[in-house]
């Protein structure tokens, strides 16, 4: 297993989901867990979406955000923040800011694509 990951900005990829993502840390050497950065753009918000068997936690590092978690009202997010959203919940997130939204997305066990499930907009 490697002991450090280097981070490299230019495998920042843009996903239909509706943010920037570069993982950081995701290997099967390492099952338990996996650390992405996500990046949302003012005015976006993420697809709602749940993550099948995974929880997932986001640690806000920059800028300003609403997340709405299976169906609640929004809450307001900030820097340093920690969002826990258990496995199978409903989550999405909007930047209400003037600058990007950065943010740690930590997930356990690891995130797989297998387990990503786009859910149908409401309202």
């Amino acid at each position: 297993m490697e002991l450090i990951n280097a981070y490299d900005p230019g495998s920042e990829c843009y996903l239909d989901e509706g943010c920037y993502i570069v993982e950081l840390h995701n290997t099967a050497a390492d099952t338990d867990c996996s650390i992405a950065r996500a990046r949302v753009e003012p005015g976006m918000t993420t697809e709602l979406h749940c993550l099948r068997d995974i929880i997932e936690r986001y640690v806000i590092v920059a800028g300003r955000g609403e997340v709405t978690i299976d169906g609640q009202a929004p809450e307001p997010v900030g820097l340093m923040d920690v969002v826990t959203i258990p496995a199978g919940i409903s989550q999405r997130i909007h930047n209400v800011g003037d600058t990007d939204l950065i943010f740690l997305c930590v997930c356990t066990p690891r995130f797989d694509a297998g387990g990503y499930i786009q859910l149908k907009q409401q309202g």
